[in-house]
Formats: structure tokens, sequence, C-alpha cells
């Protein structure tokens, strides 16, 4: 008894001790890296003040990321989406040897090497709904100074991959519908308001491209917004205020340009019979090589090849780009790369669909008065974001139909943002299940149940 009591007190005493052991905060340097990248990549302060371009930033700043991701001990490859990426990787190096064209093959294997790191770095460091709301908010940030200056110079871009008006208005696309899901979130007028704005913006913006491909997402990403609004009245009374906005703003030249998508003329000689020709010759060179492709960054090199003598209105087109998202991936990476790249689109749909985790999603978190309702708000902020995400990859999905996006970042950082939200929100679920409500416990679905331990 006495040696009970003994070793009770000795258990007390250690517990005190451990209790009394300061917890060491994790460092923000990482997370700090990842918003920097996103200013870099997204925001290009280079082409905005050009002596920035001697020294490589972006690229400096993403092994910037690789280092500090292995040096906090935190890697961590166990994520599908990550597996798959490094297959890619895999894949992409064995071709830079073979390809018709080694430097592009090489020099698009580089860049999605630096592309990775930035992922890893953003499924590393954003690791909780407050710093995925500030990685958020900075990605709005940095979208709204692109909307403004795209406005202000005809929908192009500040330069670099957002250099086109096509492209310009694929990442309009995709910043809608976080406006969007942003604002039904919002708790306050002023940031109602404010997430209203950059939607009018944005919007705005992507009319200024004058894109018809842009046009065309922009109905996918109307009609995915309003599907997945818990407030359609609502969705529907602010999607007419908006189309008024364009019909009063926009110019007459935009709708006569949007009016020919339709025409003999747009279909038989233009750009968009342009496209469907070149979409063929990508068709017959995946026919050619439909297990590998002909390595990434090669379709301008074998286009011409495929040609066979023909021309496009008595012009090669050899040297041209497919123009479309898919007719890029097809022939360049073959099956293996569609099954790639397809079973990752999927993953991250099935990522953001774990996110609907509360029967009432948009319930405000001011009216709830116990526990269980308090610690809920982070699963509604989680479905929110969930929504955004994959509205936002709907936005690139549809508008890169009609343009070369495959390799830019906006796709691969939406993937990270999918992966960051899954892990962050099961981490989060799993540590107040002693809380939460028994109507408002997270539907967990199979993919986010924990593994037992053996």
């Amino acid at each position: 008894m006495i040696q009970s009591n003994q070793q009770m007190a000795g258990r007390s005493q250690f517990g005190a001790t451990v209790r009394a052991l300061p917890v060491q905060k994790e460092s923000k340097v990482g997370f700090y890296l990842v918003l920097v990248a996103l200013m870099f990549e997204f925001g290009r302060p280079q082409d905005f003040l050009p002596p920035l371009k001697i020294i490589p930033f972006p690229s400096l700043i993403d092994v910037s990321l690789a280092v500090a991701v292995f040096l906090s001990g935190k890697v961590s490859f166990t994520n599908k989406q990550t597996k798959l990426w490094i297959c890619l990787l895999g894949f992409m190096a064995l071709w830079v040897p073979f390809a018709r064209n080694n430097y592009h093959a090489v020099m698009l294997f580089k860049d999605m090497t630096l592309y990775f790191f930035f992922y890893l770095g953003i499924v590393t460091f954003v690791n909780s709904t407050s710093r995925m709301h500030k990685l958020i908010l900075m990605w709005l940030a940095v979208h709204t100074v692109l909307a403004v200056n795209g406005m202000l110079h005809q929908g192009r871009g500040v330069g670099g991959w957002l250099g086109d008006e096509n492209d310009f208005g694929m990442e309009m696309n995709v910043a809608i519908p976080v406006a969007f899901f942003m604002y039904q979130g919002a708790t306050n007028k002023g940031s109602k308001f404010l997430y209203v704005v950059l939607l009018a913006v944005f919007v705005m913006s992507l009319i200024a491209t004058s894109s018809r491909g842009g046009f065309l997402g922009l109905l996918a990403v109307a009609a995915y917004c309003w599907f997945y609004s818990p407030k359609k009245i609502m969705s529907l009374l602010l999607g007419l205020c908006l189309a008024g906005l364009v019909l009063i703003a926009a110019p007459q030249e935009y709708w006569d340009r949007i009016s020919s998508i339709t025409e003999d003329k747009t279909m038989e000689e233009g750009t968009a019979g342009q496209r469907v020709f070149t979409w063929g010759i990508g068709w017959e060179m995946f026919l050619d090589n439909p297990v590998f492709g002909v390595g990434q960054g090669n379709f301008p090199w074998a286009i011409g090849e495929y040609m066979g003598g023909r021309t496009w209105q008595t012009k090669s087109l050899a040297g041209r780009q497919a123009h479309s998202l898919y007719f890029t991936l097809l022939p360049e990476l073959g099956l293996i790369g569609v099954m790639i790249f397809g079973t990752m689109v999927y993953l991250n749909y099935r990522d953001t669909r774990a996110m609907e985790l509360v029967r009432d999603p948009l319930r405000p978190a001011s009216i709830r008065k116990d526990k269980a309702d308090i610690a809920d708000s982070e699963l509604v902020r989680a479905s929110l974001y969930g929504n955004a995400i994959l509205g936002g990859m709907i936005g690139y999905l549809a508008t890169s139909a009609f343009i070369s996006t495959l390799y830019y970042p906006t796709f691969w950082i939406m993937m990270a943002l999918a992966v960051a939200l899954r892990n962050t929100t099961k981490g989060y679920a799993a540590s107040q299940s002693h809380v939460l409500s028994a109507n408002n416990m997270p539907r967990v679905t199979p993919w986010m149940k924990p593994r037992p331990v053996s």
C-alpha cells in the first residue's frame, strides 16, 4: 500500500514536471516562404519591376521551400497526389534524353520539379484552417492586383505565362468562384461587400480579355457556383446583378466577338477552325504514340512532321502549340500521362467533397452557444474552402479546353490546396471528436477515417 502511494506520488510529480515544460512553438518561416512563393509565381512582381529578373527569385524561393520542408522533419510522401506527382516527374525525366527537342523537355521537367517543391511547401506548412484562410486571402489579394492591371492593359496579364489574354482569362475564371464562396461564408457586412467587389473586379477583368474561351469557361463557373450554393435564390440575384453590370459595362465589340463563336467563318477560317485542325493533328500524333506520347513540350516540334505537307490556309503550323490542355496531354504524355493527370483530378474532387462535413455548412458561428457548435465553426470554414478550391479547378479545366495550360502552375497549386485542406480537416475532426455534438459530427468518408493502430 505504501509502495502504491509512492508510485502515485511519483506519477503525479512526473505529470507536473511534464506540464511545466514549455511547449515549443512551430516555426513560421516555412509558411512565410509559401506566401512569398505565391506572390512571385502568381503576382509576378519581377514583371512589374524588370530589374528583379536579374535574380531568379521564383526558382530560389521554391528551392528554399524544399530545404525548409526537409529540415522541418515533417516531410511526407503518403498523400496519393504526392505519389502520383513523383511518378509523373520520373516519367518526364525518362523522356529528356529521347525527346525530339531535349531542351524543351528538360526545361519543363525543371519547372514541374520546382512546382513540386512549392506543392510540398503548401502541404507541409499550411497545416491549419487558420493558415489556409490566410493563404486564400493572400491569393485573392494577388489576383486582385492582377485583375486591376488586366483591366488597365486591355485584358493582358503582367507577363510570363499570364501575358496572353486567353491565359489571363483562365486565371480570372479560377479566381471568380474563390471570391464567390468567400462571400458566401462571410459573417459581417463589411466582408460581404469586399468579396462582392472582388467578384465584380474579377468578372470585369475577364470581360476585358474579350476571350471567347474565357466566356465559355465563365458559364461553367457560374453554373458550378449556383449549383453548390446553399442559398440559391440569393446567388441567382447576385448573378443577375453581375450580368447586368457586364451588359452595361462591356462594349459592343465584346458582344460582337462573343457572338462570332458560332459563326461559320470562325469555325472554318478563324481561330476556332485552326484549333480544330490542330487538334486533329494532335489526335494523329496520339494514335501513333498512344502509351508514352512524344515527350513534354514536344508537340510544337512534332506537329510539322505529322502535317505531312498539309497546310492551314497555305500556312504551316510547325512550332504551334496545341491550344488545348487535353490535346497537349494526349500527344505529349500519352496514356500514362492521361492516367496520372486524370487520377489527380479525381482525387482533388474527392478531397474537396470530403469537406462536406456539417449538416448546416453556412450556419453563422455567432449563434452557437455550446462548445460543440463553436468547435464546429472550423469545419464550416473547411467546407467553404472545399467549394472554393473545386470551383477554381472547374474554371481551370473548362477554360483550358482552348489553351495550352498543362504546365502552368495553376492546377498544381490548386491541387496542393486540396491536399492541405483534406489533411488539416482530417486532423482537426479527429482532435475535436470528443467535443462535437452528435448532430454536427463530421460525415467522415472512408478515405478520411483514421487507420487502426496495430
